[in-house]
């Protein structure tokens, strides 16, 4: 694939012009402000309106760059009341960006009504690609990459066995999120479900006290123990193989 140093004045809100306008979604550091991209921020000093996940957190990200735009919000609880206002402005000719609390927005956040309601619409859409949590802990990991399942959060408690045992036969590197609250009961769960696996715990990642821990899953679980939980997470798991693998239908 080649690249070009050239920015499309089509990706380029302030070279507006169309009846519709453009939703971009912007992907944003997942801890270290540096960790975006001259697009990003180009996008995000020249749309109509930023939709935001979380505005306070958002705030800080703008106020870093002195970046002063009206922000609303959007976030798993409001998104599909919600969409349909955004989805009215971007047919009057407004631009908008789209922006989780940190990483990609659609990746374990909030985007696909959106989206979905966008692409009915034949409104245009752009994405401003950049960090994803699941992707810098996974090229880290250690664990194959060629191949892989990105789960995101398992059930909470509908399907949540049945998901585990689907898993426990899955071939690919399974990525999973989770939160510091049950970081520990999914290890465990893991190690149950799956047996002794290798397993990558990452957290805080790209922040000064990244973590990364590798092993099976019994010692990763041991030291975790040791340690208070905080921050989000991201397992990295050591796929089936041998006679514990079977086909997943």
């Amino acid at each position: 694939m080649s690249l070009s140093k050239d920015i499309d004045d089509s990706v380029d809100p302030s070279k507006g012009g169309d009846l519709v306008g453009t939703l971009y979604l912007v992907a944003t550091p997942i801890g270290n402000l540096e960790d975006i991209t001259h697009r990003a921020l180009k996008v995000l000093s020249s749309v109509d309106l930023i939709a935001a996940e979380d505005t306070r957190k958002t705030k800080i990200l703008l106020d870093h760059y002195t970046i002063s735009k009206p922000m609303l919000s959007y976030f798993s609880y409001n998104e599909r009341h919600r969409t349909p206002q955004l989805v009215e402005k971007l047919k009057k000719g407004q631009s908008i960006a789209l922006v989780s609390d940190a990483g990609t927005p659609g990746i374990s956040d909030p985007a696909y009504h959106i989206v979905q309601s966008c692409v009915a619409a034949g409104i245009p859409i752009v994405p401003i690609p950049g960090p994803a949590a699941f992707i810098s802990a996974l090229i880290v990991s250690g664990l194959p990459t060629d191949r892989f399942v990105f789960e995101g959060f398992l059930p909470l408690k509908k399907g949540r066995k049945t998901k585990l045992e689907l898993l426990s036969r899955e071939t690919r590197t399974i990525v999973l999120y989770e939160s510091p609250h049950r970081v520990l009961r999914t290890l465990g769960e893991i190690r149950s479900f799956f047996g002794e696996r290798n397993v990558v715990v990452a957290r805080e990642l790209t922040k000064k006290f990244e973590e990364i821990v590798r092993g099976p899953v019994s010692s990763v679980l041991e030291e975790l123990c040791r340690k208070q939980a905080r921050g989000e997470y991201v397992l990295i798991v050591e796929g089936a193989s041998g006679a514990s693998a079977h086909v997943v239908e």
